[in-house]
């Protein structure tokens, strides 16, 4: 492998790769300036953390962003600019008004439409979720369109005896593909757009990659209705879970108390496995920890049981006197039972503050007055006290709360209520006027009126103002790890463009492709855009790629917004793993996936798009 390929392991693709001679490879690395090999390495070490996660993605931003600093290859005021961009305005904006929407009810005609009986079968249901949260997907970030409808869509499987695994994925891949239709649609398309204004190639309009988006939604949701029977697994809905490895089941702790039948016996010789349908996983003895076969170990005072269960398990467990659901160390016991205790499923989403914690650390029912009382971990077998599992992204927790805590958590940014409560939404009087607010925002600007960070903003404004959307909702709905990862990651477009990297890296390339057909260009970087994000984050594949795309359309004699295009698309389309997209991971724990279904069912849609978006590039752009 040469110099340049070790340098910088994703730059060129395979096939351009071979193409390139030795002479011409020595070229290239002659041509890279001392803040070109700094700039590398520091992409190289932003790449291997971003695939590797031991970072938080806007951690590893962050990181990138303070060593172009420190090497002297970016000024500060070049590296922090990103951070007072337009579309980072934008999208905060964009944020609340989202929750404004929800919170005002403007969305419930859709939660009506999808939780409808009428809808017999999950086809029919995944060509709903295409011809309706495409488009709404298209103006509203796809993170809380999928939080507040996978409430919906698990009460609607469990209507109809349906496995969540039929709809949950497509939901996400709907959204995916609406969020191409507009440059709302996604908070990439609003950093794409920023990052081609500056390198000179020009901003976005709101709808102009919207003839190649709809192609994309069109052909991609008929792709998702046609796969459904075939690719989509069937993991079983909660009333059949056996609570064996392969079915999931959730995790607990019980403890022994003074006076329990159960003590001074041995599971066998108790009723405990023949009353309850469970497995006793691990006993916990003060310090000790004894590993199954446990029939025959006599039980005492205090004991700790590891368990794993289902919910309509937990349920009879807190009604038997002979156990009581442990306390997570170091915090108060289970409250009180009472008519106000609700139990609901939280989802710990991509951003959560809470990942890489356990629950003691955390003290979790102090900061939020609820108790956890069962974890699950898609078909993970977890082995560690349920206080000290260090929690992860998709993790799906079995809390014990009030209903005015559990209202509380759906504000929060940091867990995803999973069940639907009373009256869970504000007074709806003001649904028309979030509708209206929303509709303005779009208009507006599309007739040039108004500049779109002027019209989110005033939005914003206005849902506050007719209280729409509360002071407080307003600050939560902001996602702060969004805007920390894609302000700092704008700093690496800055530095490819100053240190003439792109320049250099463009050139290595058009000697590759030099002579190919606009089609066959189109397609290589599309194809390698796709492949790269779904290993590290798709804002940080737009922001490096962009500037070498703009750079090696001009030597192609290309437009160079046919190439970014592509691109953008590229870092968008993510079907391959649950990693590749936020939305992905949210409904990979709730639907039981593995990890190889995803694949399984993002495969022909990859294939699909990769043949179909540089064909409309090319359609749009007259090459």
């Amino acid at each position: 492998m040469d110099v340049l390929s070790a340098a910088l392991p994703a730059a060129l693709p395979p096939a351009v790769a071979s193409a390139v001679t030795s002479a011409e490879t020595s070229a290239v690395i002659t041509a890279i300036s001392p803040g070109g090999w700094i700039t590398l390495a520091v992409l190289a070490v932003a790449v291997v953390l971003f695939v590797g996660g031991w970072l938080a993605p806007e951690v590893t931003g962050l990181l990138a962003m303070g060593l172009l600093v420190a090497t002297g290859v970016l000024k500060p005021s070049e590296a922090v600019g990103g951070f007072g961009s337009p579309a980072l305005i934008t999208l905060m904006g964009l944020f609340a008004l989202s929750a404004g929407l929800f919170r005002s009810g403007g969305l419930d005609r859709l939660r009506a439409l999808l939780g409808s009986d009428a809808v017999r079968s999950p086809k029919r249901m995944i060509a709903l979720l295409v011809a309706a949260v495409g488009p709404v997907s298209a103006f509203v970030p796809n993170t809380p369109i999928v939080a507040a409808l996978l409430p919906v869509l698990e009460g609607w499987c469990n209507r109809r005896g349906i496995s969540p695994s039929k709809v949950l994925l497509p939901l996400s891949f709907a959204t995916v593909l609406g969020g191409t239709l507009t440059l709302l649609g996604s908070s990439v398309n609003l950093l794409a757009s920023e990052v081609s204004d500056k390198l000179g190639y020009g901003a976005f309009p709101l709808f102009g990659f919207t003839g190649i988006g709809i192609g994309v939604w069109l052909v991609g949701g008929l792709v998702m209705v046609v796969l459904a029977d075939r690719a989509l697994p069937d993991r079983g809905t909660d009333s059949d879970d056996l609570l064996g490895l392969a079915n999931g089941g959730y995790l607990t702790e019980v403890l022994i108390p003074a006076g329990s039948e159960l003590v001074g016996q041995s599971l066998h010789g108790s009723r405990l496995q023949r009353r309850f349908d469970l497995d006793v996983l691990e006993l916990h003895r003060g310090p000790e920890r004894f590993m199954p076969p446990l029939a025959d170990r006599t039980l005492m005072q205090a004991d700790r049981l590891l368990l794993r269960c289902n919910r309509d398990e937990l349920l009879r467990l807190q009604q038997d006197h002979t156990i009581v659901l442990a306390p997570t160390a170091g915090e108060p016991g289970p409250a009180d039972q009472q008519n106000s205790q609700r139990m609901v499923e939280v989802l710990l989403p991509s951003g959560s503050t809470l990942t890489g914690d356990c629950l003691r650390n955390l003290r979790f029912r102090q900061r939020y007055n609820a108790t956890v009382l069962a974890l699950r971990r898609g078909n993970a077998l977890l082995r560690e006290r349920l206080g000290r599992v260090v929690l992860r992204e998709g993790d799906v927790l079995l809390l014990q709360a009030p209903k005015d805590a559990i209202r509380g958590l759906q504000a929060s940014n940091d867990l995803v209520v999973l069940e639907q409560l009373e009256q869970d939404l504000p007074t709806t009087n003001r649904k028309g006027l979030a509708l209206l607010i929303a509709a303005l925002v779009v208009v507006v600007p599309s007739f040039e009126l108004l500049p779109l960070v002027a019209s989110v903003l005033l939005g914003t404004v206005a849902m506050v103002a007719t209280g729409c959307l509360r002071s407080g909702e307003l600050q939560r709905a902001i996602r702060l790890d969004v805007i920390l990862l894609l302000g700092s990651l704008a700093s690496f477009s800055v530095a490819l463009e100053k240190t003439g990297l792109a320049e250099t890296l463009a050139q290595g390339l058009l000697r590759g492709l030099k002579g190919w057909h606009a089609y066959a260009a189109l397609l290589v970087v599309f194809l390698f855009t796709t492949l790269l994000t779904e290993v590290m984050s798709n804002a940080a594949t737009v922001a490096m790629l962009i500037p070498i795309a703009g750079k090696l359309a001009v030597g192609l004699g290309i437009p160079p917004l046919a190439l970014i295009y592509c691109v953008l698309f590229g870092a968008s389309q993510s079907f391959l793993s649950p990693v590749g997209y936020q939305t992905n991971l949210m409904v990979f724990g709730p639907g039981r996936y593995r990890f190889l279904d995803v694949a399984r069912y993002g495969i022909p849609l990859t294939i699909t798009m990769t043949l179909l978006v540089p064909w409309l590039v090319c359609h749009q752009f007259g090459l």
